[in-house]
């Protein structure tokens, strides 16, 4: 389980399998109503197009005029005087919108004649659907090019999304009532439907090839594909429509020119008659939700065949699916970096929402050029392969703040340990410190004459009085920025410039001073020591110190459990064997001083004229073949030596 030791593959691996759950969310489903919800909203926030002379006219039977006729359904006589009147003013196409399956007495062979004599007339049927009958065409009109289906697709959310061109029946291919009055009205500018070149399969018409939705389309996920279907536009939710009620073209208020050379659509408006719709312009739930009369949904589907043929407008596109993961993929593993790279909790909050904002506006710009991406699934991934990554990555720094804190803060001062912590990434590497080769100055303390003393006390109290010697010194170390390394019953080994790498002279040279710092700070300490045991009776002692500064390896030793950070080599040596050089001889260089601080040439060459250093001379230690310089410190250059406490 290395790996889980290097973020970055954790991170990469987290919003894989992000990815991959969202991916099986959607194709499962799971997904598709919030997909289509987040379709809605980004087809609203497009900017509606500039309005332009209708050529497509409504003319609405509304409640007035059915009041005012008779009631519905209106006679075959009063349809066939509406289509004549209509028809005199020579427009290019007339979609009525009403079902004649059954002829409403009087007027049926009127009715007939005028529609068999106006080839420009369209009628609907409709196939119906599950547990609905089908209705059939005016019976003089069957099997004629006259009759197109007004058959609506609504999604399982009650939306109208899509709209329908041609439907099979078992037979033949029947075109939908839209697609023949776009027909109708494009033969006149010569534009006729053909296939597609490059796919056969698809229609083309003028500038614009029209592909089919299919099964697994979009935000759609097994949806029935039936037919040919298109996504439908609803052009900015205003109908493309001039209206005109029946009432006044049966009065002859209508001018010709309003209607020579146009689609003119004859349906009920009326709230009598039920034919409503909701489309991605609905607002709201329940019976108050916004809904359009279904002749303008045949409206607004003949307005895009007609864009699409003259304008080039394709309907909206979507990319393939293996496109989509991709896409998802990307933005899962965008919001697995952001989780490894942000550690601030505002600024996390704030890079999560403006990734989703960024995705927004991509979806957004991506509609206008009339491509459906996702919105839902990216966002997903983002959201979560952020969220996931930033509790692994947190969860992993807490367990190696713990770890950290454990093998230094009770060796370094607070700040020391913050510092540490702050830049760990200098020398912590898979959840242990990296050993490194750092250059350092380690100090070595010990007692003189401990076993004497030990042989004279009472287990107890030599426990109490080594612990208020140790906590003492411990303190002292810590204070002046260094790292306590290791007890040795009485004897301290303390360590400056770990664990973060010097890379001056003049840091190095710090380290050498707050050591030597420390050891004064320590002869103060002693005694002090000193003359509070002297008063409760208790033994007195002097401190020998060894301080040298060179190259050290720093890291870790022991087990995963049980670590211990430490330093090794020729340098940790030489401190050692300064702190108890000549410790045989019967004053071992102290005088009258309550602690011995010895150095070597490394360390005294840091220190400048700011101690008073007195040369003991080129000695060899024990155990090495070269000899060291060493100099014992006597004290700052600033002070007058003065009477010292001694034992």
């Amino acid at each position: 389980m290395q790996w889980l030791r290097w973020p970055p593959l954790v991170g990469l691996s987290i919003g894989a399998l992000i990815a991959m759950g969202v991916l099986l969310l959607r194709s499962a489903g799971y997904l598709e109503a919030t997909e289509l919800v987040a379709y809605d909203w980004v087809m609203r926030a497009q900017p509606a197009l500039p309005a332009a002379q209708p050529r497509i006219i409504l003319v609405e039977i509304a409640e007035d005029d059915i009041r005012n006729l008779g009631g519905w359904p209106l006679t075959d006589a009063m349809l066939a005087r509406l289509l004549t009147l209509v028809g005199e003013a020579h427009p290019r196409a007339i979609g009525l919108d009403i079902y004649r399956d059954l002829p409403v007495a009087p007027g049926g062979e009127a009715l007939d004649a005028v529609l068999v004599g106006n080839p420009g007339i369209v009628t609907v049927m409709n196939f119906g659907g599950p547990g609905q009958p089908t209705i059939p065409p005016p019976l003089v009109l069957q099997d004629s090019d006259q009759v197109g289906f007004n058959d609506v697709l609504v999604d399982r959310d009650g939306i109208v999304r899509r709209g329908l061109l041609f439907l099979d029946d078992g037979e033949h291919t029947v075109y939908s009532f839209s697609l023949r009055l776009a027909l109708l009205y494009l033969k006149a500018v010569g534009i006729a439907p053909q296939a597609d070149p490059s796919h056969p399969q698809d229609l083309k018409l003028g500038g614009a090839t029209l592909r089919p939705v299919e099964a697994e389309y979009g935000g759609y996920v097994g949806t029935h594909a039936g037919g040919y279907q298109i996504l439908l536009d609803f052009h900015g939710g205003h109908a493309p429509v001039a209206t005109f009620p029946m009432s006044t073209v049966l009065r002859g208020e209508v001018p010709h020119h309003a209607l020579k050379d146009k689609i003119v659509l004859i349906g009920v408006t009326a709230e009598s008659v039920p034919d409503r719709f909701h489309t991605p312009y609905s607002s709201g739930f329940g019976p108050d939700r916004r809904s359009i009369r279904g002749v303008l949904v045949h409206a607004h589907l003949i307005e895009q065949l007609l864009q699409a043929a003259e304008q080039g407008n394709r309907p909206v596109a979507v990319p393939t699916r293996a496109q989509e993961a991709a896409w998802i993929f990307c933005w899962a593993l965008l919001g697995s970096a952001l989780g490894l790279a942000v550690r601030s909790p505002w600024r996390f909050g704030i890079a999560l929402a403006g990734g989703l904002t960024l995705l927004g506006v991509l979806v957004h710009f991506a509609f206008s050029q009339r491509w459906w991406i996702p919105f839902l699934p990216p966002a997903l991934a983002w959201v979560m392969s952020a969220t996931l990554t930033t509790a692994y990555v947190s969860n992993q720094e807490k367990r190696e703040r713990a770890l950290l804190m454990q093998l230094f803060r009770r060796h370094v001062s607070p700040e020391v340990a913050e510092s540490i912590w702050q830049q760990r990434d200098h020398f912590w590497d898979g959840g242990r410190p990296r050993s490194q080769e750092l250059m350092a100055t380690v100090l070595f303390t010990d007692l003189e004459g401990f076993t004497p003393v030990s042989e004279k006390m009472e287990p107890q109290a030599l426990m109490d009085w080594t612990n208020e010697y140790i906590e003492s010194m411990a303190r002292l170390v810590m204070q002046s920025g260094g790292v306590v390394d290791d007890y040795y019953g009485d004897a301290i080994k303390a360590n400056f410039g770990v664990p973060i790498a010097r890379k001056t002279e003049e840091e190095i040279g710090r380290d050498a001073m707050q050591a030597v710092e420390c050891a004064l700070t320590m002869e103060q300490e002693m005694n002090r020591l000193n003359l509070r045991w002297r008063q409760e009776q208790r033994p007195t002692a002097r401190i020998r110190i060894g301080i040298f500064t060179g190259t050290v390896i720093a890291g870790s030793l022991g087990s995963a459990e049980r670590l211990k950070y430490t330093t090794l080599g020729d340098t940790v040596n030489i401190a050692a064997r300064l702190e108890s050089f000549d410790k045989e001889a019967e004053d071992c260089h102290f005088g009258n001083s309550a602690c011995r601080i010895l150095i070597g040439e490394s360390t005294a060459r840091y220190l400048g004229e700011r101690y008073r250093l007195q040369q003991i001379g080129a000695v060899r230690l024990r155990g090495r073949s070269e000899s060291v310089m060493v100099y014992q410190v006597l004290g700052r250059a600033d002070q007058v030596q003065g009477s010292l406490l001694t034992p």
